[in-house]
């Protein structure tokens, strides 16, 4: 197959994918709205195989030492599948199933598969990474970019977290878990029983945002774009909480949006 923008329908939602920019969902519009912030560096991609920022670009797998480039100085940031063409291996009406093979920098060889359903009130992504040789630390996450303001009032963001991690100087969770503050946030929350956030555009339209997994990071420090990212560990996590991918056992994980018009 071809790495040519990918559409899918399902009632009057349409959805667009860039196989050859980071696998990303480059657009969603519903009956004509466009919820994305639009962009090559936006729309929403996928986080792997890690999520947010590791410390110096260093993490450990067992006794060995792994540096990556610091492409957000003095960090490393938001995995490498983001910069890399994908391969789609099925496309229908409403789905799309796309590969990734992990190559340098990324100093294991694996596979990410992701699938993209969409239907007519919602999206479904689902992701695994899986190695048929060495086993290894990695994370999965979405990086969705929602556009603050869709012609009326700004999004309003509703969720209700366990915790917030405490944000160092340099960006990282210190290890320390808060009360949740009040935003704006560039931060990383718990969320036990799994993500539930809800981003409101006030009669217009409501999305929910959930997943299985307990970690989410929340960004609208932006002036054009709100971000709301679940993901299966918090920055830094290959380092503080890693989840290992071995032959027996990918890492999956899945995020859907649900969206009434108002």
């Amino acid at each position: 197959m071809s790495n040519e923008p990918i559409t899918l329908t399902a009632g009057d939602a349409e959805l667009t994918v860039r196989p050859d920019n980071g696998g990303r969902v480059a657009g969603l519009r519903v009956g004509g709205t466009e919820l994305l912030r639009q962009g090559d560096r936006f729309g929403c991609f996928p986080m792997v195989p890690w999520c947010g920022r590791i410390r110096d670009g260093r993490f450990h797998n067992g006794a060995v030492v792994h540096q990556l480039p610091l492409n957000a100085p003095p960090h490393a940031i938001h995995g490498t599948a983001r910069d890399g063409a994908w391969n789609p291996a099925r496309v229908t009406a409403d789905e799309a199933v796309l590969t990734y093979d992990l190559v340098d920098p990324w100093p294991y060889p694996g596979r990410v598969t992701h699938v993209i359903g969409l239907t007519p009130d919602a999206l479904t992504l689902t992701m695994a990474v899986e190695t048929y040789q060495d086993s290894f630390p990695a994370q999965i996450g979405w990086h969705p970019w929602f556009n603050r303001n869709l012609g009326g009032a700004d999004a309003q963001l509703d969720f209700a977290p366990a915790w917030q991690e405490e944000r160092g100087d340099d960006h990282l969770p210190t290890g320390n878990r808060l009360d949740p503050e009040p935003g704006p946030w560039d931060d990383c929350f718990g969320m036990p029983g799994g993500v539930d956030v809800t981003v409101t555009w006030p009669g217009q339209l409501e999305l929910k945002v959930t997943s299985p997994e307990e970690w989410v990071v929340v960004y609208d420090e932006q002036e054009a774009a709100v971000c709301v990212e679940p993901q299966t560990g918090p920055p830094n996590g290959l380092n503080t909480l890693p989840r290992l991918v071995t032959p027996l056992e990918p890492l999956e994980a899945t995020t859907t949006w649900r969206w009434t018009r108002l």
